[in-house]
């Protein structure tokens, strides 16, 4: 290919240089100087004679123009013989542009919520190419006034265009235009690497020679529209429509159609979703080119210049939806492997549940923060483990650290119900008495948060009230193995200890796990993986993974399950979750570590499972706060906010 392209620049080069070499045979021979005889001595005069006067004879003319226009020539052609070699030089180390859609790209992965729609993408987002005549005709208009209003009239490289950029350039005394047309762009962004070389910069010549004698004008503004980058992993205005506007490039609209224009210049510091005002601007700016060239109006371009169009696509999600897309962008490659190509994730997103977890985040920041608790983690299932919505901390720009998957805290007492549920598998009654009073145990004495002690209690009681001591007692009389085994068959691994604490929730679990244990609590005891995917496909179509609809068996009797959710609901609606009480039956327990290093609220209703953290990334701890306070507030505005 590079053979082909120095064929075609430098044969009229090449047959400039053949005419001196072909008349070098006719020159004329210079003739040769005749041999220098032996000189004569003057004769003599004669006596008393005189000798003649003789005029001497001018000096011979040197020839100093000959030998200069001599000397230029020879440069000349060795100065030409250089710039070709150069020149096939760098046509020899053109990369392979014989076919561009094999054009090397990174992997796409498209995730899409529960109902389908785009809500995230990873690597390079390629849309089906589409020829210009099947796009909208404003949307080649705005690209040509904006980027190149001369592309039809020049030949790859505007002559015209480069003089202007250097005249205005020159004026300014810095660089204020530049004189690059369309297909320097497409040579540039396709084939070559964005180094600012000399290298760089006649390869881009070279190739934009070769594109304009290889495709007709329609073609390349195909080929541009269709590989050119427009921000947010988007590639090509397939693309770019999907992911800005949730729509197909054909039904692109005037203002649309130079929103996506615009962000040609700089399309990460001009994306709408990010820099509403700057993308407004020059969306109005490509709107008053198109009135230049005579593709608008002035009055309808100032019209359509005054807003954006409203962003419906993938890049008009909030940026933290990330912690969730993250998790399952990394889940789909485990099960997809490293050779599958461009993906299509089916996730298990719910649009709405993921908002309410947004706002209530945002709504009760700034109390967190005067409370000292730095971060938060929030996660909504469904019982059968189902990931409707994720927060992984309270700013993900911030922090890309996920704490609802990776963290690691003690849950305190929301552990405490797998502890009364053991006791209900293994017979015990809610209405069964367990003792309050202070208990050692090994050398330890658990103390109650109250510092109080309440003597004889019901299960049902010492649960709603979190009484330490009781639970601790509970635990040592059915045994800290059951509970242990108990955790596993309901799909608990996380490491735990059997020591005296366990009942009081010591060991570590991430904010997912737990998610999954009361999932298990509200669908009857059954055990449940955490997911977030419901199909893997490739782009092509095949399917490589599909979620089940088959459900475990429950681990429990169906009477336990029962009474742990009736002495879960007294948690709400007695105990220390009554800020968690919704317009609804709902089902919770409050969680509060040592010294207040971490605070949870962990529930249930009808439909989804809700866990919320709250805590600080380096264990210190918070001003007082418990389960039943900020996190309880933050859950019931979660389940008020995705709906009954």
């Amino acid at each position: 290919m590079a053979r082909e392209i120095w064929s075609e620049i430098s044969a009229p080069f090449a047959n400039a240089l053949e005419r001196p070499v072909a008349d070098k045979g006719k020159q004329r021979k210079s003739p040769r100087r005749a041999p220098k005889q032996a000189a004569r001595k003057p004769a003599k005069p004669a006596a008393g004679g005189r000798r003649k006067n003789r005029r001497p004879a001018p000096p011979r003319p040197r020839r100093w123009g000959r030998a200069v226009g001599k000397w230029l020539l020879v440069t000349g052609i060795w100065g030409a013989v250089g710039g070709l070699a150069l020149l096939a030089y760098f046509a020899y180390r053109l990369p392979d542009i014989s076919n561009l859609s094999l054009q090397e790209r990174s992997r796409s992965v498209r995730l899409l919520d529960r109902s389908g729609q785009v809500f995230a993408t990873f690597g390079a987002y390629h849309g089906a190419p589409l020829a210009v005549d099947a796009l909208p005709p404003h949307l080649a208009a705005a690209l040509v006034a904006t980027e190149d209003r001369r592309f039809y009239d020049h030949f790859g490289i505007d002559v015209i265009g480069v003089a202007r950029a250097a005249m205005v350039n020159l004026e300014a005394g810095r660089i204020r235009q530049g004189g690059s047309t369309l297909t320097q762009q497409l040579a540039k962004n396709v084939f070559l690497t964005p180094a600012r070389t000399l290298e760089r910069k006649v390869q881009e010549v070279l190739l934009a020679l070769w594109l304009e004698a290889r495709f007709s004008k329609a073609e390349l503004l195909t080929i541009y529209l269709n590989r050119v980058y427009f921000g947010a992993g988007a590639y090509g205005v397939t693309a770019a429509a999907d992911t800005y506007f949730g729509k197909s490039a054909r039904a692109l609209t005037v203002p649309e159609a130079a929103l996506l224009i615009g962000l040609l210049k700089a399309p990460s510091s001009l994306n709408p979703a990010i820099n509403p005002k700057g993308a407004r601007r020059r969306m109005a700016q490509v709107l008053t080119n198109m009135v230049a060239t005579g593709d608008l109006d002035t009055a309808r371009a100032a019209r359509l210049g005054r807003r954006l169009p409203p962003l419906q696509g993938a890049a008009a999600t909030s940026r933290d939806h990330r912690y969730f897309a993250d998790w399952a962008f990394e889940r789909a490659l485990a099960l997809a492997g490293p050779e599958a190509g461009d993906l299509i994730v089916q996730t298990t997103l719910d649009r709405r549940a993921q908002a309410a977890v947004e706002a209530a985040v945002r709504r009760h920041r700034a109390a967190a923060q005067r409370r000292r608790a730095g971060q938060m983690a929030v996660v909504v299932m469904a019982p059968d483990g189902r990931v409707r919505a994720m927060a992984g901390g309270v700013d993900y720009r911030a922090s890309q650290f996920n704490r609802a998957t990776q963290a690691r805290r003690q849950p305190g007492s929301a552990f405490k119900p797998l502890v009364y549920l053991a006791a209900l598998a293994a017979g015990y009654r809610p209405d069964n008495v367990i003792s309050d009073q202070p208990i050692t145990l090994d050398g330890w004495r658990p103390r109650n948060y109250d510092g109080r002690y309440l003597g004889d209690l019901s299960l049902r009681d010492a649960l709603a009230q979190s009484r330490n001591a009781a639970t601790v007692r509970l635990a040592a009389k059915i045994g800290r193995r059951p509970v242990v085994d108990l955790a596993r068959r309901l799909g608990l691994t996380a490491p735990l200890g059997t020591g005296p604490s366990l009942s009081l929730g010591v060991s570590e679990l991430s904010p997912l796990a737990l998610a999954g244990l009361y999932a298990a609590f509200a669908n009857g005891g059954r055990p449940v993986t955490a997911s977030a995917i419901e199909r893997l496909s490739r782009a092509d179509g095949r399917v490589l993974y599909q979620r089940t609809a088959a459900e475990a068996p429950p681990v429990v009797p169906a009477n336990a399950s029962a009474a742990l959710r009736a002495m879960l609901a007294a948690v709400v609606t007695e105990g220390t979750g009554r800020a968690a009480v919704l317009d609804r039956p709902t089902y919770g327990k409050t969680g509060t570590s040592q010294k207040f290093r971490d605070a949870w609220f962990a529930g249930f209703d009808a439909r989804r499972v809700a866990v919320v953290w709250l805590g600080n990334d380096d264990g210190a701890a918070m001003d007082g706060v418990t389960g039943g306070d900020l996190p309880a507030r933050v859950w019931a505005d979660v389940m008020t906010g995705a709906g009954g």
